[in-house]
């Protein structure tokens, strides 16, 4: 396929809305249009088994409550607390022992006056009863184990969980967007839920672009290397629900970029290439959108790693273009195709988690953009380089387990406390 000279200027003049891709937009900006440019998928009934780590679609209301009915928080006897109000150690109050308890049954007789009833954690609390003494604080006398000598009082309620005071029936215990966890599916579960709406999982086609890309673990010939955004990207995509799909490497060819790309969206909801988003000869990806009939949002953020991006748009599906460089790949996957992951679900936050640390080093960025340099922080907080910086360089990111954002023209001092942006998630 060939470029016209119209689809040639719509790289190189304002669009219709005044936007010149040759401007260079903010994180903020990037982040905003991604998020925009990304349409809900909706929502899927699950199993709560299977929902650890997915987006709620929908708010869980209680079908019980929690308690669902007052019970003993302890193993003891269940009694009218007036009735201990003289009891000490040295002058126990004896009870006549009335009945047993066990969990899972509910007692037809209640207690009356200077009666008691055996009783263990989760019985429910018998008719008169209004508190529960512990085990520990009573003893049978000797030879009459109907009677129930009891060392200390207990407050009125005092060791019982009651009805609703921690879920009430119809309360909402779970919202629309917020992430499920395992204490979560707890929740669900004991109020009466064992399914579970969630948000779609965004299916996501991965493409590497470039002559000079092959497969390992295959011989290399001169001026090749193996390609590993792909595995990279799929590693993290899975992270948040999506389902990576990996197509082969696509050679620098226009028409072969074309069919590359028309084929994953047709089996993708969004699509994520990596390479060719780029000024030369050899960069088709842009072009390539355009012969799909679609649209380029935006290509250069004022970050580095990570000038070079494309925000587009085919058919109603987006397009996220990372640089190949792999350190570039994965800091824009992180700073923005992962945001807009999250929001394709429905998921209430999508920024990435933080952990305060101190600096071991200074750290410069002398440049004009904000840099995201790859760093390690321990468990005691003690932040350090990772190694090199430069965008080609897997040995520092394989070592990273953070970032650290430097303004332009920064200077961070050692021993400065600072937030580290953590990679592992």
């Amino acid at each position: 396929a060939n470029l016209t000279g119209d689809t040639m200027r719509r790289f190189d003049s304002p669009d219709d809305k005044g936007n010149n891709p040759h401007r260079m937009l903010s994180l903020e900006e990037a982040i905003e249009r991604s998020l925009a440019a990304t349409p809900k998928l909706g929502g899927e009934t699950i199993p709560l088994t299977d929902a650890e780590g997915r987006f709620a679609a929908s708010d869980a209301r209680a079908k019980v409550s929690l308690p669902c009915f007052d019970n003993s928080a302890m193993d003891g006897y269940a009694v009218k607390s007036c009735d201990l109000k003289s009891a000490t150690a040295d002058s126990p109050v004896g009870l006549m022992c009335v009945g047993v308890i066990p969990a899972g049954t509910f007692p037809a007789d209640s207690v009356a006056s200077e009666t008691c009833m055996k009783i263990y954690t989760g019985s429910p609390i018998p008719d008169g009863a209004d508190a529960v003494i512990m085990q520990e604080d009573c003893r049978s006398t000797s030879g009459d184990g109907a009677t129930i000598l009891c060392n200390e009082w207990v407050k009125p309620w005092e060791n019982i969980r009651l009805q609703g005071e921690d879920v009430r029936e119809g309360d909402v215990v779970f919202t629309a967007g917020a992430r499920i966890t395992a204490g979560s599916i707890g929740l669900l579960t004991a109020s009466g839920h064992d399914r579970v709406e969630v948000g779609r999982r965004p299916r996501v086609g991965l493409l590497a672009t470039g002559s000079e890309l092959t497969e390992p673990p295959g011989g290399l010939k001169p001026g090749e290397i193996y390609e590993s955004n792909r595995a990279m990207l799929a590693s993290l995509a899975a992270r948040v629900n999506a389902e990576p799909t990996p197509y082969p490497i696509v050679p620098d060819s226009l028409d072969d970029t074309v069919a590359a790309l028309e084929r994953a969206f047709a089996e993708n909801d969004v699509v994520v290439t990596s390479g060719g988003v780029s000024v030369g000869d050899h960069d088709h990806v842009k072009p390539a959108i355009e012969l799909l009939g679609g649209s380029v949002d935006f290509w250069k953020i004022a970050v580095k790693p990570g000038k070079p991006f494309v925000l587009g748009q085919v058919g109603g599906k987006p397009v996220f273009g990372l640089p190949g460089n792999p350190v570039s790949a994965l800091v824009t996957y992180l700073l923005m195709v992962r945001p807009a992951l999250l929001n394709m679900q429905g998921a209430r936050g999508w920024r990435l988690a933080k952990r305060p640390g101190r600096l071991v080093d200074e750290m410069i960025n002398r440049g004009d953009r904000r840099h995201f340099a790859r760093v390690t922080i321990d468990d005691q907080g003690l932040v350090r380089s990772a190694g090199g910086q430069r965008s080609h360089m897997l040995g520092s990111l394989a070592k990273a387990n953070g970032l650290v954002d430097l303004p332009p023209k920064s200077r961070l001092a050692k021993g400065e406390r600072i937030e580290v942006i953590s990679i592992d998630q």
